[in-house]
């Protein structure tokens, strides 16, 4: 569903106008409603649309309650989950706690991936690119061997 890399505006008030091919997507599935919330692996935040978020709140319950990693998942993705509306311009306020634990200030990137959006600071974003860009060049990865897979 979503892909593509976009840079926005946060503005004064904490609103992030959403990429125009992400909310033509969403415009065309009727979906109003955004649910934000940490990720708990990158500093960067998680946008779902609503109806694919019932998914991940699904597959989040269903997780052992006795398993210490399960737990914290839940803490940390359920209990950060904002319940975000699109206002009439394409924008949603962006709760001030999700932006400062993600350190997103003026500028945010948008990237697409698939049943969801990451939200990630701006400088943030080029920081961890380029180490993971790095990282893959190098061949020190376990990842390396599952990405060669891609290659044509």
């Amino acid at each position: 569903m979503f892909r593509g890399f976009s840079t926005v505006s946060i503005d004064a008030k904490g609103r992030m106008a959403i990429p125009a091919r992400h909310r033509e997507l969403l415009d065309a599935r009727d979906i109003h409603t955004l649910i934000l919330t940490l990720s708990p692996w990158d500093s960067c935040l998680w946008a779902y649309p609503l109806s694919a978020w019932d998914d991940v709140d699904a597959k989040l319950n269903a997780l052992p309650a006795a398993d210490a990693e399960s737990r914290m998942a839940k803490r940390v993705i359920l209990g950060h989950a904002s319940d975000c509306m699109l206002d009439a311009q394409g924008r949603v306020l962006v709760p001030q706690e999700l932006r400062d634990l993600a350190g997103i200030a003026r500028r945010a990137v948008v990237l697409g991936q698939g049943n969801k959006f990451e939200v990630w600071d701006e400088g943030a974003w080029a920081r961890r690119r380029e180490e993971w860009l790095q990282t893959v060049a190098e061949g020190g990865n376990a990842s390396s061997a599952m990405l060669s897979s891609l290659a044509l």
